[in-house]
């Protein structure tokens, strides 16, 4: 089984590139499931039809509130299968002002595997969708525990998504000493900066010793997609964007990088370096 976990700044889009590599993964003939790792739990909306499928954290929540233990649960009350045969599974968090979400989403993964619930899907490929900065260990667990062999870095041409994925790295570079997990690419979602963004994320990628895999532009019908509730290669199937996430399922597929990256440890050389970039747009 393919695992692969999805980092980025919050609000970049790590939901998007998901939801729509999953679909397009589906639409390939995989066993996907998509594990969104985020208390908000809407990194599967646009794969169950615009709405928010139950919670594994709020699950087992009732299930101790009635007195019955994890085991007790089904696998039908926490994965939700969509009408094209894709897995979806939300982690859920804790109570608001009560508990550590990064705890819970460890919580969440750990009863994931004692249900055995990929191996009773025959899940082929898992997509782990997880929340923003790895500012709390608690969010590095998908890698910590082995869940996630396969990281993706989501970024922008903005400096903070820059900034964030750097930050990331960091903490990749120091997990991924421990076992065979790695960095195995970057994705650029655009914010609408395009040529600034084809030239400067790719030599970022290439500071941080990994593939640039592709470009995501910013686009109208993606948007309209999310609005609907449905994946682009469901929604709009013969467009242009429909193509760009196929090509981007495949190229995750077909890429068998995994490096432990080399961040920028100093701010200021990060700085300088996308200045520079910003300059010779000027």
């Amino acid at each position: 089984m393919r695992q692969i976990a999805i980092y980025g700044k919050g609000g970049i889009g790590k939901s998007t590139i998901a939801s729509n590599v999953s679909a397009a993964l589906n639409e390939m003939g995989l066993s996907v499931m998509q594990v969104g790792c985020d208390p908000k739990r809407d990194s599967t909306r646009i794969l169950a039809g615009g709405r928010l499928i139950p919670a594994v954290l709020e699950t087992y929540r009732e299930q101790l509130r009635v007195g019955k233990d994890e085991y007790a649960m089904k696998l039908g009350s926490i994965v939700y299968q969509t009408p094209k045969g894709l897995y979806c599974v939300e982690a859920g968090g804790p109570e608001p002002g009560v508990g550590c979400a990064g705890r819970g989403v460890l919580t969440a993964l750990q009863i994931l595997k004692d249900l055995k619930a990929f191996e009773t899907y025959k899940i082929d490929v898992a997509i782990y969708d997880v929340l923003g900065d790895v500012v709390c260990g608690g969010f590095a667990m998908p890698i910590r525990e082995g869940f996630a062999r396969e990281i993706y870095l989501v970024c922008s041409g903005g400096f903070m998504s820059i900034y964030a994925a750097n930050n990331i790295a960091r903490a990749i570079q120091r997990l991924a000493r421990r076992g065979d997990t790695g960095l195995a690419g970057i994705i650029c979602n655009s914010n609408g900066d395009e040529a600034f963004e084809r030239a400067f994320v790719p030599e970022f990628a290439r500071r941080l010793g990994t593939p640039f895999v592709r470009y995501v532009p910013r686009s109208l019908v993606i948007q309209a997609c999310e609005f609907e509730g449905k994946a682009v290669v469901e929604h709009s199937p013969e467009s242009g964007e429909a193509r760009i996430f196929r090509d981007l399922a495949k190229a995750i597929m077909e890429n068998d990088s995994r490096v432990i990256p080399t961040p920028m440890n100093d701010l200021g050389e990060l700085e300088e370096l996308y200045r520079s970039y910003r300059n010779r747009r000027a």
